[in-house]
């Protein structure tokens, strides 16, 4: 008896039941075509299908209008990883053929022994599914069709498919958040929505203001909002299940900087178009958080997220200005263009007096870190390496794939200021790693630090990661929390 399992995400639902319908968009995910005949399909239908299996192809379709049947022949690699990555961009190409139909559901039936697959093949047909449609007049015309998926596989566990499910949800929440415009997303609209959204997963959620910040002593997070009309805020969301296996938290921290202009230090027009996404590695942050607590991961676990808008107005912060930050350390200023690490300072200062048990910050944070990897990889580095290794393995199994890049202290020296304790950039040489090695100057814990500026927004469709913000690094801060938790 094959079993059927719902997912669902926004407006799309992935379902349980005991059969299909004929009259579904069926995707048999198969070995060889003539499994086929396990199934009650017409003898015309297997007839076609054995005929085009001649030719080699990994997708057969039979399309008469009224319904489609689609073989696919997932590419098996060497790699499992390669494998489940093989099956999520099969689904992406057979997207187009669903919506072309305005069928509103398709339905998976795996045939292979290993369900992860099919699994794969589910999160890639509904991560392909997001649109963002919020600013059209005409919205309701343009959504997609699809709206159900429907999962048919022995021993496919409904828990399984749930927890897909919520962090497929969370990926969507944190797209909508980096896709979201300058105009209406400002540090304390990004604070309001996390926390609206926050406590329908019961997270525990605290929103500083900028009083509040300013007696905490701040000081990076004050200088970069100087040029702004819009305070800023500093978010604290908590989860700490009654059965969770530590003790001491483990901290994710975001960049929030939700649109940057480089301040004094002005980026070109084309360098501030996608600017509205430097607030990525908060959405990240935040959907992870939301998919630990409606998965109910028993994990302690808490995030911060420093929040403001960069820009030239007001009494902006300049080039020369010596900044006392949360800990007491001095920085010189050579770049406003360099802000997100004086938010970020703050808030991993802030995370001392937690007694965390690993502390990882995640932002889309310097243009060396996507030059040297592009969108296709995430840039870390820190000095906790078991734990690296970890979160390693975990980006490899989503496929949000984790380079490391060496962390050696003589990086640090690239940072010496003649005025203050270090200056906040450390010359043309090594951006990533010195952006790094400054962060780290506020850490006195076990600390992983991520850079995603390559891979947050994305000018072009890229499968289904899709085109403009990829959710990049709520499935890998998931996963990686998830195994910690067992």
């Amino acid at each position: 008896m094959l079993s059927e399992t719902v997912f669902f995400c926004g407006d799309l639902m992935l379902q349980v039941s005991t059969n299909y319908q004929k009259d579904d968009c069926l995707i048999f995910i198969l070995e060889e075509v003539r499994d086929l005949k396990k199934f009650k399909i017409e003898n015309s239908i297997l007839l076609y299908f054995q005929q085009q299996s001649e030719k080699d192809l990994t997708q057969i379709v039979y399309n008469s209008g009224r319904k489609i049947i689609i073989a696919e022949i997932i590419k098996q690699s060497d790699e499992h990883h390669q494998t489940l990555e093989n099956a999520r961009n099969a689904a992406n190409k057979t997207l187009p053929l669903i919506l072309s139909q305005q069928f509103d559901t398709a339905t998976i039936v795996n045939t292979l022994n290993d369900n992860e697959i099919a699994m794969a093949y589910a999160e890639g047909l509904a991560l392909s599914n997001y649109q963002f449609l919020k600013y059209f007049k005409d919205a309701e015309k343009r959504k997609n069709s699809l709206l159900d998926i429907k999962v048919f596989g022995k021993n496919i566990k409904e828990k399984e498919v749930i927890a897909l499910n919520n962090v497929t949800e969370a990926v969507y929440i944190a797209r909508d958040l980096v896709n979201e415009t300058p105009n209406y997303l400002t540090a304390s609209k990004l604070a309001q929505t996390m926390f609206e959204k926050g406590r329908e997963v019961r997270l525990n959620i605290q929103i500083m203001d900028k009083d509040k910040i300013t007696k905490e002593g701040m000081g990076g997070l004050l200088a970069v909002n100087r040029g702004s009309v819009e305070p800023p805020t500093f978010t604290i969301i908590e989860w700490n299940p009654s059965k969770a296996k530590n003790k001491k938290p483990y901290i994710l921290v975001g960049k929030g900087v939700v649109y940057d202009t480089g301040g004094l230090s002005l980026k070109p027009t084309d360098g501030m178009d996608t600017m509205k996404a430097d607030m990525g590695g908060a959405a990240a942050v935040f959907g992870a958080m939301y998919a630990l607590a409606k998965n109910e991961v028993p994990i302690y676990a808490i995030a911060l997220i420093p929040s403001t808008d960069n820009r030239p107005g007001g009494n902006a912060y300049t080039n020369g200005d010596v900044i006392t930050m949360h800990n007491g350390l001095t920085v010189e200023v050579l770049n406003t263009d360099a802000e997100g690490r004086m938010i970020l300072a703050d808030a991993l200062s802030y995370a001392q007096k937690l007694k965390p048990e690993l502390v990882v910050d995640i932002a889309t944070l310097t243009g060396a870190a996507s030059a040297a990897v592009g969108k296709e990889a995430i840039v870390v580095m820190g000095k906790a390496k078991k734990e690296i290794n970890k979160l390693i393995n975990s980006s490899y199994d989503v496929f949000e794939r984790a380079v490391e890049f060496p962390f050696w202290d003589e990086y640090a020296d690239y940072l010496k200021s003649d005025i203050a304790d270090m200056k906040n950039i450390g010359g043309k040489q090594a951006g990533a790693i010195t952006a790094g090695k400054f962060l780290e100057k506020f850490t006195n814990y076990p600390y992983i630090h991520l850079d995603i500026a390559g891979s947050a927004f994305l000018p072009a469709n890229h499968s289904y990661r899709g085109k403009g913000a990829t959710g990049v690094g709520v499935r890998l801060l998931f996963d990686f929390l998830k195994n910690q938790a067992k």
